[in-house]
């Protein structure tokens, strides 16, 4: 009776120390899933094998689905909040997380609308319910502070959310954001990711990283197989039309530090986007060489070095 009341009073200290200890707890598409999820989902734990840093991850119940949010520590450290690019998922960070999670403790959240481990049940009709929902995420993660890093898809949904939240948001980094400062000018790569939506569905994806990336050699083999599972998979992927720049008046509103990074071989963005984010208030915009769409993975170590130091200036 004694050793019960005392593993009981050790799993309630537990509880209580870990806020986010309800939310531990794998739901049953993750442990019972079809035969392509299984197969998308051991893919996708073989790629946070790449991740040199510990972690843990939680599904939070909310609204239209199921979250899936990944935390790495330290548990006492600044709050930053990864929106990943389309159809990646938060296993894109792998060249990134080390670097954020020394001084910060990083939240990747799965977008509810493409492949990874966030589950939707109730759909999501317009980008403003797509932000509601990620507000009800952070929400329940008690982030009433936090610094906002957003890729490629990722970025354009970081800054709407930042428009609704400026005193919440410490900062904001944006990496090759689509769609947020200007148009995207047609380009040969772009020709290229359209003439090979008639080619094979393999020859597509090689070709369309091609044009993403300066250097496919660069990204891991593990990930690229979580990628081309994810892919296959059936997504809700959506409002690409509702995606367009915003105004100068909303992003001069930006009130916070804003990092604008873009790749000089970047198909999405050209100069006028540092140009653009040079002009916000507190904005700062780069071109990193060597570089293509997915300078986070071409150029992972200058990338790391850039935001690391935006961060650890910010009070």
């Amino acid at each position: 009776m004694r050793l019960f009341l005392l593993l009981t009073a050790l799993v309630l200290f537990i509880n209580c120390t870990d806020k986010y200890a309800e939310y531990k707890k794998i739901p049953e598409y993750i442990t019972n899933p079809s035969a392509t999820n299984a197969a998308y989902y051991e893919a996708y734990d073989q790629t946070l094998k790449l991740w040199d840093v510990s972690f843990e991850e939680l599904y939070i119940t909310t609204t239209n689905g199921i979250a899936h949010v990944i935390v790495s520590d330290p548990k006492h450290g600044e709050p930053v909040v990864l929106l990943h690019g389309m159809n990646a998922s938060s296993t894109m960070w792998y060249p990134n997380i080390g670097s954020l999670s020394k001084n910060h403790r990083v939240f990747a959240i799965d977008f509810i609308l493409e492949p990874g481990k966030s589950y939707l049940y109730n759909d999501i009709e317009s980008v403003e319910k797509v932000t509601d929902w990620y507000e009800e995420v952070l929400y329940v993660l008690e982030l009433d502070s936090y610094h906002l890093i957003g890729a490629s898809r990722g970025g354009w949904l970081a800054v709407n959310i930042a428009l609704e939240n400026q005193n919440k948001i410490k900062s904001l980094i944006l990496l090759s954001p689509a769609q947020t400062f200007t148009w995207i000018k047609p380009s040969m790569d772009l020709l290229k990711n359209i003439v090979t939506l008639l080619a094979s569905e393999e020859k597509q994806i090689e070709q369309s990283l091609e044009s993403m990336s300066n250097n496919v050699g660069n990204i891991s083999d593990v990930y690229l197989k979580q990628y081309k599972l994810g892919l296959e998979k059936e997504s809700e992927n959506k409002f690409i039309t509702s995606m367009t720049p915003f105004s100068n008046e909303e992003l001069k509103s930006l009130q916070m530090p804003v990092l604008v990074l873009i790749g000089d071989d970047d198909m999405i963005n050209k100069n006028r986007t540092v140009e653009i984010a040079n002009l916000l208030p507190r904005g700062k915009g780069e071109v990193i060489q060597n570089a293509g769409h997915f300078l986070s993975i071409d150029q992972a170590e200058t990338v790391n070095e850039k935001m690391l130091t935006f961060l650890n200036d910010r009070p």
